[in-house]
């Protein structure tokens, strides 16, 4: 049995006769922050959400190999809506419900059923406690969401993705959106989040990486080139390709 909390073995993807992905090994602790860095179109959007299936979604893709959680394969049995429940995801730009500010975060236990609404107000404070808001919307949560600021909404999807109470965070560049004042709310955010969550994070932001994260991977053409411990990736790279690309000679 596997001790990492996400382990991926060996895997390929492709689209239609395309191999956007080849031969990923990959894996994640409990409690940790791993990083994808990488030039555009190297395949670390592709990657992550073969982490909870998004990539069903597509007709023309498949992928072989292995995607464990917890030791087990999340290709075979396991449920997809459990396991989008397992593993949340924030994405590149914020994209709140058009709906008030506590619906949104509410809105994915009433689909399971929950319909106590002492329960549900005691969910609502305590995700968008954890995702560093609630100070900021605790007066106005009968308020539109799509009235917050940018940095508030990206917040707020964070605060929906953990009242489902995940065991993993993806983050598809969740701060390339936002000014510097709002990205370092984020960041500092995930500093806190991972005492609870593994946290995955796809950034362009190099100098992020190296903030945020515990461990990073460097992807180039498809392939992870380079996997480990952030500083020493950054300091001490093994590949010269690696060397290359965080020196800024290209990407």
């Amino acid at each position: 049995m596997t001790s990492a909390k996400v382990e991926v073995q060996d895997l390929d993807l492709f689209y239609g006769d395309f191999k956007a992905l080849k031969q990923i090994d990959f894996s994640l602790s409990r409690r940790e922050v791993a990083a994808l860095i990488g030039p555009s179109g190297c395949g670390k959007s592709t990657f992550i959400r073969t982490l909870n299936r998004m990539n069903d979604l597509i007709p023309s893709c498949r992928i072989t190999g292995k995607v464990l959680l917890d030791g087990e394969d999340i290709y075979g049995r396991l449920d997809v809506t459990e396991l989008r429940t397992r593993v949340g995801m924030v994405f590149q730009k914020p994209n709140p419900f058009n709906m008030s500010i506590f619906d949104n975060v509410a809105y994915g236990r009433k689909m399971q059923g929950v319909r106590n609404r002492r329960k549900l107000e005691e969910l609502v404070e305590m995700s968008l406690a954890k995702a560093a808001l609630w100070d900021e919307v605790k007066d106005r949560l009968k308020m539109p969401a799509l009235s917050l600021s940018g940095g508030q909404q990206q917040r707020l999807c964070i605060a929906r993705s953990i009242s489902m109470e995940p065991e993993i965070i993806l983050m598809d560049e969740p701060t390339s959106a936002l000014d510097p004042i709002a990205t370092g709310k984020i960041e500092e955010l995930m500093g806190e989040l991972k005492k609870d969550y593994s946290i995955i994070i796809v950034t362009h932001a190099m100098h992020q990486a190296a903030r945020v994260s515990d461990r990073t991977a460097f992807f180039l053409l498809g392939e992870i080139v380079e996997y480990g411990d952030t500083k020493a990736l950054f300091t001490n790279p093994r590949d010269k390709r690696t060397e290359d690309y965080i020196s800024g000679r290209f990407g």
